[in-house]
């Protein structure tokens, strides 16, 4: 099989094909760009093994909290780790601090340090007060993809990571092959960027929760869709061996949270990735961060008045919380969904190949 000479075109995404997850409305676009001021932007790196040249399948995915400058005006955040074979940097500032000062940015783990610097560099030409009044502390995801790209190859380069912060938008978000999914596998098919929202309703008002995640994880004969367990019947198109490696989940919303009600939504990542058929294998790193939009926190002043759902309630009563987890559980199943489902075949380094999940074979699925 001979490699096109770039990503595959994104096929239709799940819910597109009768795949409904879960009870809750989605989002306008049902993107984790739902929620107001958040900001996604890719660059693909594709290259093909001519004329003593590496074969290149890799990429990067910037996320911004919102559409000011995240150094200056931090937001609240938390991380949470389902299996801890991987890396996101700065998860360190955020659980201690509970905030988040600068952009998502994910890649391939060969090139974690060049994603680092470039966020450096770029915050740095942004604000005269990066790296002089305080340091910059980058937020870099990582997931493996060297089964189809040659990462012992210096693969990105920082106008790579440049290009994908400074084209972010809000709007619509590529999905499947692109950006730092370009290389990924899911369930030992072609995996990739999903992403997914839904909408919950507390108080007088709605608001958004939405998730974006690097799918590169599970293994064939977990895997569920719709709630039903067809992985074992899915055989053939087996990768030559098996490659997983990590999943990077990042929650958005709009809701007034506190760090430590954001470390609950990022747990319910878990819930979502484990009704796909997850365990959290050993040699996978699912990392999750959970930010909130609906406060700003100033590098100056003194006090803050601050807005939070309450929670601990009466547990007979029902607590607003509930929607919310679920929300994030159905969102991130749904993201995950959208990565194998848009992602396509692709032939990577030394002939591997990563097929596309055979969608004709999996639906029409029964009802849950």
């Amino acid at each position: 099989m001979s490699p096109p000479t770039g990503p595959p075109p994104p096929r239709p995404r799940s819910r597109d094909l009768g795949v409904v997850t879960g009870r809750l409305p989605t989002g306008p676009l049902n993107l984790v760009t739902d929620v107001p001021g958040v900001r996604v932007g890719h660059t693909t790196v594709w290259t093909d093994g001519v004329a003593g040249g590496r074969t290149l399948r890799t990429g990067v995915t910037a996320l911004w909290p919102h559409d000011g400058n995240p150094f200056t005006e931090r937001v609240y955040a938390a991380t949470s780790t389902f299996n801890g074979y991987g890396v996101l940097t700065g998860d360190l500032v955020v659980d201690e601090w509970g905030l988040l000062g600068s952009p998502v940015v994910l890649c391939d783990t060969a090139n974690l340090g060049i994603a680092y610097d470039a966020v450096v560099r770029h915050l740095q030409a942004l604000d005269p007060a990066a790296g002089r009044d305080d340091v910059v502390m980058p937020v870099v995801g990582e997931c493996d993809d060297g089964f189809l790209n040659d990462n012992r190859a210096r693969a990105l380069t920082e106008d790579d990571v440049v290009v994908a912060l400074t084209s972010a938008s809000a709007g619509p978000v590529a999905l499947g092959a692109v950006g730092a999914g370009t290389g990924m596998q899911l369930f030992d098919y072609k995996g990739g960027i999903g992403s997914a929202s839904r909408v919950v309703r507390l108080g007088d008002r709605e608001w958004t929760v939405g998730v974006l995640l690097n799918g590169n994880f599970g293994t064939r004969p977990q895997l569920r869709v719709g709630g039903v367990h067809v992985g074992p019947g899915l055989t053939d198109r087996m990768p030559t061996r098996h490659s997983e490696g990590s999943c990077i989940a990042v929650v958005a919303t709009d809701l007034p949270l506190l760090p430590h009600q954001l470390r609950r939504l990022a747990r319910r990542v878990d819930v979502g990735l484990g009704r796909l058929g997850s365990v959290g294998n050993d040699g996978s790193g699912e990392i999750f961060l959970a930010f909130s939009t609906a406060q700003r926190v100033p590098r100056t002043g003194d006090l803050l008045d601050v807005r939070a759902v309450v929670e601990g309630q009466y547990w007979t009563h029902g607590s607003p919380l509930d929607d919310v987890f679920d929300a994030v559980a159905e969102a991130a199943e749904e993201a995950t969904l959208d990565a194998l489902f848009v992602a396509d075949t692709v032939v990577g380094r030394d002939g591997n190949v990563l097929h596309g999940l055979p969608v004709d074979e999996v639906l029409p699925l029964p009802a849950r």
